[in-house]
């Protein structure tokens, strides 16, 4: 799995101009399933997301996690990240789960973080979603288990 986290002070997701998804201070995660991924590596995804620290103490240093500071995590399905870009001028996918396979991991990760975490909020896998937020710092990290 490849997440990209960003750390926000607002995010959210709509389709169709419905909002469905919706985030104060946090993390945005963007997901992709690639193809060796299982149900383990969503449970090790989430816990890393949870547990990076990437949020300032009191001395402005990233010491603190979204764990302990209680912000909101907002998961939208990203299969995109998983594109092999390193040779010609169009995206591979190649590297990417089926897109059953991708649903039910993704669907089996936000099942496991709403169970960890109740302040999870979520996109729609195979929609067509527009994503908004304010990143904070700016601070982007690429996670990959």
């Amino acid at each position: 799995m490849i997440t990209i986290i960003q750390r926000v002070t607002q995010a959210q997701v709509s389709i169709e101009n419905q909002l469905v998804g919706k985030i104060e201070t946090g993390i945005l995660a963007l997901v992709a399933i690639e193809k060796a991924d299982s149900e383990k590596s969503a449970q090790r995804l989430f816990e890393r997301v949870m547990n990076y620290r990437i949020f300032p103490d009191s001395e402005q240093r990233m010491n603190l996690s979204l764990q302990s500071i209680q912000g909101g995590l907002l998961l939208v399905p990203q299969f995109t990240l998983a594109a092999d870009t390193n040779s010609g001028n169009r995206p591979s996918f190649t590297p990417a789960a089926t897109r059953e396979k991708g649903e039910q991991l993704f669907n089996y990760l936000v099942s496991y973080a709403l169970e960890h975490y109740p302040e999870t909020q979520i996109g729609q896998f195979g929609a067509n979603m527009q994503v908004s937020l304010t990143n904070d710092g700016p601070v982007t990290f690429t996670l990959k288990v």
